[in-house]
């Protein structure tokens, strides 16, 4: 029991890192450009566990095939499509309403599991995307007629992380978890270099009046060490001890830190509709994430009546 309940703080402690740090990315991002942001980012926290790798786990390397760097790779490209369209969407939007959009792909994962791997939909996660689809209606709509481009973005963020959620499910249980989290971390490294050198002034990067801004310091050491590499390797190595339907509720508290966050540091308010949307989005993902119901077998069998 004290196991389950380390493990059940350890993973509060990731949703509380990961919600906390929309609000950093943004004040962040409005000196370096999102992607040779994101880029420092994941080279970083790359570094870091492949020295945790060679120093602690070592013996993983005899794993690493072709598949591993395929597999990893796949996942690394719907991670980066993720954390591109979050980042970029930071610039437009609000840190609360992007970790409230963001949260969506816990209800989408099971709508794409329906479609595109012909898995049986569970009338919880019918019911909690179309209470998170209204909640989305009241937080990115609300009064206007328009979708604004930052929760566009984000919306697209969510998607390719409840993808990134979807190949995880099928590779991760083939290969060394840490290993195939550093080639995943790698693939988004490059794809964020690459990116970076044709669609941004890449050459912001080098500027150490830039780079070494207290800001950008503090974003970058927070996000690689604390939000990357130490998050996935708290979530790698106590997630034995609880259920995935524990993980997956305590990662829907995310939003809420993010909103907590950008109220307490950024300043920031959401109008009664927004609020409302955040609301119907939580419970949305909560309700998605709850076990079926299951009858009593006294009723299914008509025990008891005469």
């Amino acid at each position: 029991m004290k196991k389950i309940w380390l493990a059940d703080g350890a993973l509060l402690f990731v949703a509380f890192i990961w919600g906390a740090t929309f609000v950093i990315v943004q004040q962040a991002i409005q000196y370096l450009p999102p992607l040779s942001f994101n880029g420092i980012r994941f080279f970083l926290a790359t570094l870091f566990l492949a020295a945790w790798l060679l120093l602690f786990q070592r013996q993983q390397l005899k794993a690493l095939t072709k598949n591993t760097w395929l597999h990893g790779a796949a996942m690394g490209a719907c991670l980066f499509a993720g954390y591109a369209f979050q980042t970029v969407g930071l610039m437009y939007t609000t840190s609360s309403k992007a970790g409230f959009i963001t949260g969506l792909s816990v209800v989408l994962v099971p709508l794409f599991s329906f479609l595109l791997l012909k898995q049986k939909l569970k009338v919880n996660g019918i019911f909690g995307v179309a209470i998170a689809t209204i909640g989305l209606y009241f937080l990115t709509l609300g009064d206007k007629l328009t979708i604004d481009k930052g929760d566009f973005l984000i919306l697209l963020c969510a998607i390719s992380f409840a993808l990134h959620i979807l190949v995880t499910g099928l590779f991760s249980q083939h290969h060394p978890t840490l290993l195939l989290t550093i080639m995943q971390l790698f693939t988004v490294t490059v794809l964020c270099s690459v990116f970076s050198f044709f669609m941004e002034d890449w050459r912001l990067v080098l500027q150490p009046s830039l780079l070494f801004k207290q800001e950008i310091l503090v974003a970058l050491l927070i996000t690689s060490l604390l939000a990357t590499a130490l998050a996935f390797l708290l979530q790698t190595s106590v997630q034995q001890y609880t259920t995935a339907t524990r993980v997956a509720l305590i990662f829907a508290m995310e939003p809420v830190f993010a909103a907590l966050a950008g109220f307490f540091w950024a300043d920031e308010r959401l109008s009664g509709l927004a609020v409302i949307g955040c609301l119907c989005i939580f419970i949305g993902m909560i309700i998605a994430e709850l076990p079926p119901l299951k009858r009593k077998a006294s009723i299914e069998k008509g025990a008891g009546l005469s």
